[in-house]
Order: structure tokens, then sequence, then C-alpha cells
């Protein structure tokens, strides 16, 4: 595909021009602020919660799913 061909994907077009204006805002706005780390450890805390919650139901399933068939 060609230069020409991916500007005219109206997805490309999306992109490209979303871009420009996070970086037209971000030169506008060089203090918007970073995440903090406060946030980062939120975030972080809530996926391994997810994640380990999602292992647990895998493995319970795992165990039992022989006397679960007749369910």
């Amino acid at each position: 595909m060609n230069y020409t061909a991916a500007r005219s994907h109206p997805a490309v077009r999306w992109l490209t021009t979303r871009l420009k204006e996070r970086l037209a805002d971000a030169a506008r706005r060089p203090d918007r602020g970073d995440i903090s780390i406060t946030t980062v450890i939120i975030w972080v805390a809530a996926v391994a919660g997810a994640l380990v919650i999602a292992g647990t139901i895998a493995v319970v399933i795992g165990r039992y799913n022989g006397s679960l068939s007749g369910i």
C-alpha cells in the first residue's frame, strides 16, 4: 500500500489527526501533569488483583471441571 492509499484510509486519517491534536496540546500546555506514582500503584494493584481473581477462578474450574459438568 502506498502513502496516498494509507492516508486516504479513514482510520489512518483519524489516528494522524488525533496524534497531531495531542502533540499540539502538549506543546501548548507543557505542565498538564504526568501520572502520579499513586495512580500507577493503584492501577498495578487493581490489575494484579484482577489477575489473581481470574487465576483463582481458572484453578477452581480446572479442579472441579468433572464435578461441574452435570450442572
